[in-house]
């Protein structure tokens, strides 16, 4: 067994108690915890810093500017995006995709028109395309997943057409942990002119992202899902998109000329950031990609590789679990039911012994639907979490299983 390395003390949230127990926390698909370097840098900037930015010729105001476009460099960076400019700060993955969908794709919809999507998308990847698809008389067109949840790759590519005018997935499902092929999806689609958006918002946190090597034409995440503020969301877009894309919203900050006899707009990202934005969640976001960048991707896959195999290894040797979504390639997200409990009733009792999980349809039922569910209990977990709490995990569910078979 690799060594189970401690990064507990690194988040002040995780040294608490829930129900007069240690806060075991395996519900880091939803939002991740913050780490001490987090909530200092939010607190000095917020404490000692704070200012509206390109606003103001003062000190507060041009070091608060400096501080932003940094957070904007340093995500560039991050995903290896070619510049810069191409880098939206939005409120988070669901504005992003909705920005995309209302700048970009519904100008391209006709009458008979498509946008293929999977089974397995969160909402946020499902709804903005059906509202703009409804207006234009198009569809959104499910690929189909396999039992196991995984892509049929052979039949995501039959779906392919001269009436798909946009490809949208996950790049990791919420709700089952499959990591899709993102590279040779977005090369099908590409090869018949189609442009794809991938929703990062599952993957930003267990692997590295390189929007460069995927090939995609636009990459969207949230900061609170990567140890960041919530209200922080990202928009990758090429520039050649961008540039050349209707401004979602009007305001300040985003135009060049403004009159009554019309508004001439600036280029990206300015003209998509309109209105004073939340510069304290981008200085966040950035003090949290510094810290995942000190640990480094080689010991955060080791240790999340570590908890996958043993959880994988615990849970299946408790016969009336059953996990749902056994994908060879997967992050550690365990979706599971109990024979005769229902999910919600599994969360409770484990939260009773500290244990925070989610429990529901984990804002997927087509994919729940497809699978012939309405819910499953959902373990989880990032690096600061530890083979004990595995252990302790199992151990509850022996218990829940035991209660519900008596």
């Amino acid at each position: 067994m690799k060594k189970d390395i401690n990064f507990k003390e690194d988040f002040p949230i995780l040294g608490r108690e829930i129900n007069g127990k240690p806060l075991i926390y395996l519900d880091n698909a939803a939002t991740t915890q913050k780490p001490r370097a987090v909530i200092e840098r939010l607190s000095d900037f917020l404490s000692e810093e704070n200012a509206n930015i390109h606003r103001g010729v003062h000190y507060l105001s041009m070091n608060a500017t400096q501080s932003y476009d940094e957070s904007r460099s340093c995500v560039a960076n991050f995903i290896n995006a070619e510049h810069d400019e191409e880098i939206i700060f939005v409120r988070g993955t669901t504005e992003a995709i909705n920005l995309v969908a209302r700048s970009f794709c519904s100008e391209k919809l006709g009458p008979g028109d498509e946008i293929l999507v999977t089974e397995m998308e969160h909402h946020a990847n499902i709804v903005p395309w059906q509202l703009v698809a409804g207006e234009h008389e198009a569809r959104v067109v499910p690929a189909p997943i396999t039992d196991e949840g995984e892509l049929d790759l052979d039949r995501f590519e039959s779906l392919l057409n001269e009436r798909t005018k946009l490809v949208a997935f996950v790049h990791v499902s919420n709700a089952l942990g499959t990591i899709n092929p993102v590279k040779k999806m977005t090369a099908m689609a590409h090869q018949r002119g189609i442009p794809v958006l991938v929703d990062g918002a599952q993957a930003v946190a267990h692997q590295k992202v390189d929007v460069q090597e995927l090939g995609c034409d636009f990459y969207v995440f949230s900061s609170h899902k990567i140890f960041g503020p919530d209200g922080q969301g990202v928009l990758y877009g090429r520039k050649e998109h961008l540039n050349g894309m209707t401004p979602y919203q009007g305001g300040g900050d985003m135009i060049e000329i403004v009159s009554f006899d019309g508004t001439t707009f600036r280029s990206s990202p300015e003209r998509f950031e309109a209105g004073t934005p939340n510069i304290s969640g981008a200085i966040g976001l950035k003090a949290a990609i510094d810290y995942v960048n000190d640990i480094g991707w080689e010991t955060i896959h080791e240790k999340e590789s570590l908890l996958l195999n043993h959880a994988n290894e615990s849970l299946t040797k408790i016969p009336s679990v059953k996990l749902i979504g056994t994908a060879e390639e997967k992050v550690p997200v365990l979706s599971f039911t109990i024979d005769s409990a229902h999910p919600h009733d599994v969360a409770t009792i484990l939260d009773t012994k500290g244990i925070a999980v989610r429990a529901g349809h984990h804002c997927a039922q087509p994919l729940m639907k497809r699978m012939g569910l309405s819910a499953t209990t959902r373990a989880s977990l990032s690096f600061y979490n530890t083979v004990d709490e595995i252990n302790q995990l199992a151990e509850a569910l022996k218990e829940v299983t035991a209660l519900f078979e008596s």
